[in-house]
């Protein structure tokens, strides 16, 4: 399981998604956000190379606070093809040099959060060693959709972004036995888990900033068109 480290992250977390968050067509402020961490959990990565976090930060500077779900990966090398997807290269003070991506561009974190849907991977606290989070909810319906998988596409969507998967059968041709998109909720709404006529999806919780707990929909799935 991944080791939280008490260390320090220069530039921070919420500094590079200061600004990096006004750049998604998703942003709904006018302006440079003031950020607040608001929750969020985390992935392993089998292989032990890949931080997977699936982070919450609102935005308090408008009207109204609006919670921004920023799936991120840290790495220890360039993700090659992926320099659209950079969001920054702070300095950890225990793991030196890292690079942060947009999660939704990793294909590392979206076979996790694949096999998380499926039922294969469990979900973890986003600020403690070792601990699962059971507040975590996954769920997937119909006939099973198993790994590996092959990120073929990733595209926006009005409060989200569209992961297009591929399901492998270990076939010679590399024929897929099943394709799925991953919405991914980039704007989250609290209370809002409806989720009928969808695959599957993940919920879980986050905090307002006035520390009252909610939940809603991190991630749905349907099926995708070939």
């Amino acid at each position: 399981m991944a080791v939280i480290h008490r260390t320090t992250l220069t530039p921070s977390k919420l500094e590079l998604l200061t600004a990096w968050l006004p750049t998604q067509p998703w942003y709904e402020g006018e302006g440079r956000p003031e950020l607040t961490r608001a929750g969020g959990f985390r992935l392993d990565d089998p292989r032990g190379e890949v931080g997977i976090d699936f982070m919450v930060v609102t935005d308090v500077s408008g009207d109204r606070p609006v919670s921004y779900h920023v799936p991120l990966t840290y790495r220890g090398a360039p993700l090659e093809e992926a320099d659209h997807a950079l969001i920054g290269t702070p300095e950890h003070g225990v793991l030196g040099q890292r690079w942060v991506y947009d999660g939704t561009h990793d294909p590392v974190l979206v076979a996790q959060l694949h096999a998380l849907i499926q039922g294969d991977a469990e979900p973890q606290a986003q600020s403690v060693s070792d601990t699962p989070d059971p507040t975590v909810v996954a769920s997937f319906t119909g006939a099973a959709v198993p790994g590996p998988i092959r990120l073929t596409a990733v595209a926006e969507a009005p409060h989200a972004t569209d992961v297009v998967v591929d399901a492998l059968d270990g076939s010679a041709d590399g024929a897929g036995s099943g394709r799925l998109t991953l919405r991914v909720t980039r704007v989250l709404r609290p209370g809002e888990t409806d989720v009928a006529g969808t695959r599957g999806h993940v919920t879980a919780g986050w905090r307002l900033p006035d520390e009252t707990e909610v939940r809603g929909v991190y991630v749905v799935v349907t099926d995708a068109p070939r």
